[in-house]
C-alpha cells in the first residue's frame, strides 16, 4: 500500500468516525435533574411494547399476592410516588417522558431482597424485602428508587450500551429476531431481573447516585419523610453482613458512600416533604 492509498483510508476512517460520534450524539437523551446525557439508540415506544411483554411473562410465572395488609401497602406506596411523579414532570415540563406509561404495583412471594420497575412503570416488589423496609415510609425509599431508575430511563441506557457493545449497535426488533436470547439476557440485565440480595438493580454507580436523588424527591412529593432513607440503607448494609464487594470492584456505591451522599440530599428533600402533605 502506497502513501495515497494509506492517507485515502485513513481519511475514510475518519469520516466514518466524525459520522459515529454525531449519529451516537444525535441519539442521546438527557436524565431529569442532573442533566447527563445517555446514549438511548433504543425507541421508547420499543421498550414499553417489549415491557409488557416482560412484566407479563414474569407475572404468569410468579403470581402477584392480590390480598393482604403488605400486597395492599405496595399499591397504597407505588400510587403515591406515581402521582408524585407525574406532578414533578409535568412541572419540569418533562411529561413527554411519561408518555405510555400504565403504571401497575405487585407484591409477589420471593427471598430476594429486591425490588425493580421496567419501562412503563412496571413495578415488582419481593416479599423478601419487606422485613429490611419494615415501614411504609421505607418502602417507599425502594420503591422510589426503582421507579427513579425507569424515569430516568437507566435500563434504556444500559440496554442501548448492550446492543452497542455486543450486537453492533443493531435496532432492537432486528436483535429480537436475529439473536433472541442475546437479547432477552440484555433485557434481564439493564433491568434487574432475577437480581439477588442487596444488589437491587445492577446499575452503575452513576446511575445509582442519580436514582437515589430522585427517588428521595418523589418520596417527600409524595409526603413521605424523606430522612428515612438513612436508616433504611443503614439496615441494608447490615442484612449484607459483610457480603459487599470492596467499592471499586462493585458497580454499586458502598453502602457508607451512599449514606453520606443521602445525607447531603436531604436538605433539597426535605423542603419538599414540608410542601407536601406528610403521611399520617
Amino acid at each position: 500500500m502506497n502513501f495515497t492509498d494509506t492517507s485515502r483510508r485513513a481519511g475514510m476512517l475518519a469520516v466514518i468516525a466524525i459520522l459515529l460520534a454525531g449519529a451516537l450524539h444525535a441519539a442521546c437523551v438527557k436524565a431529569p435533574i442532573t442533566g447527563r446525557r445517555q446514549l438511548a439508540i433504543i425507541p421508547s415506544s420499543q421498550l414499553l411494547a417489549m415491557s409488557d411483554t416482560e412484566y407479563d411473562s414474569f407475572l404468569k410465572q410468579h403470581k402477584p399476592l392480590t390480598s393482604g395488609s403488605d400486597a395492599a401497602m405496595v399499591r397504597e406506596v407505588g400510587g403515591r410516588i406515581q402521582k408524585a411523579v407525574e406532578d414533578y414532570m409535568g412541572r419540569k415540563d418533562l411529561g413527554d417522558r411519561l408518555d405510555g406509561y400504565e403504571w401497575e404495583f405487585n407484591l409477589v412471594e420471593g427471598k430476594e431482597v429486591n425490588a425493580w420497575c421496567m419501562p412503563g412503570g412496571k413495578v415488582v416488589v419481593y416479599t423478601g424485602l419487606l422485613p429490611i423496609t419494615r415501614t411504609e415510609t421505607g418502602l417507599a425509599v425502594v420503591m422510589g428508587h426503582e421507579i427513579a431508575h425507569a424515569v430516568a430511563e437507566h435500563g434504556r441506557e444500559r440496554m442501548s450500551q448492550g446492543l452497542l457493545a455486543q450486537l453492533g449497535g443493531v435496532a432492537l426488533d432486528t436483535a429480537m429476531s436475529s439473536k433472541p436470547a442475546q437479547t432477552r439476557a440484555l433485557w434481564g440485565q439493564a433491568y434487574g431481573l432475577g437480581a439477588q440480595f442487596g444488589a437491587l438493580l445492577p446499575f452503575s454507580r452513576l446511575q445509582e447516585s442519580e436514582a437515589d436523588h430522585l427517588g428521595l424527591i418523589f418520596m417527600a412529593i409524595a409526603g413521605y419523610d424523606p430522612s428515612e432513607a438513612i436508616p433504611f440503607w443503614e439496615r441494608m448494609a447490615e442484612s449484607k453482613k459483610g457480603a459487599a464487594p470492596p467499592e471499586f470492584l462493585s458497580t454499586h456505591p458502598s453502602d457508607q458512600t451512599r449514606i453520606e451522599n443521602l445525607k447531603e440530599l436531604l436538605p433539597e428533600a426535605m423542603k419538599k416533604y414540608k410542601k407536601a402533605a406528610p403521611a399520617a
